[in-house]
């Protein structure tokens, strides 16, 4: 609102040139301030609307990222488990080639013992056959003697029988049968 101001006639107002200017001067420091603080404020604005849309791009990018990276790992997942179920029967396979090695391992293991047992046995027996094969000529030798031995007391004590029955035979009647028998007549 606007007052009213009374002109006089020396040319002086009632409220006086200072005090309109003091209140111009007011109002135009007012309406300064007023469009500073309004070029602040849409200053200030537009700043946060920049830093608005920039966190906001890098929010979609980081989003765009991170879905990337999801999908990546999903499909890192995906071939994992594909070379898991590819591994199973692998270890399967593995597992059982191990138990078969181990049962070839024990058997040959075995198979090795019973080798050196066997070897070990013919050893003996080809050292028996050999002592027995250096022991036949001796023993050959020695039944020779003995059995010339032998014929020899045979051969003695035949004489010594002949030599008695010729004496009984001195002595026995030859007409009896028995006497006969015993002296061959």
């Amino acid at each position: 609102m606007m007052e009213k101001v009374i002109f006089t006639l020396s040319g002086n107002h009632i409220y006086g040139k200072k005090q309109t200017r003091h209140r111009m001067r007011a109002i135009s420091a007012v309406i300064f301030m007023a469009v500073c603080v309004l070029v602040v404020l849409a200053f200030q604005g537009i700043r946060q609307e920049l830093n608005l849309r920039e966190l906001q791009g890098r929010i979609k990018r980081a989003t765009e990222q991170v879905k990337k990276k999801e999908d990546e790992i999903v499909e890192s997942k995906q071939k994992i488990q594909e070379l898991n179920n590819q591994i199973a029967p692998m270890n399967t396979k593995k597992d059982q080639l191990t138990k078969q090695k181990d049962e070839l391992q024990k058997s040959t293991d075995n198979a090795q013992k019973d080798l050196e047992k066997c070897n070990k046995e013919k050893a003996d027996s080809e050292k028996k056959k050999t002592d027995a094969a250096a022991a036949l000529p001796k023993l050959k030798a020695d039944q020779e003697e003995e059995k010339k031995k032998a014929e020899e007391e045979i051969q003695a004590l035949k004489q010594q029988i002949l030599d008695r029955d010729k004496k009984i035979c001195e002595f026995v009647d030859p007409n009896q049968t028995e006497g006969m028998k015993l002296c061959g007549k």
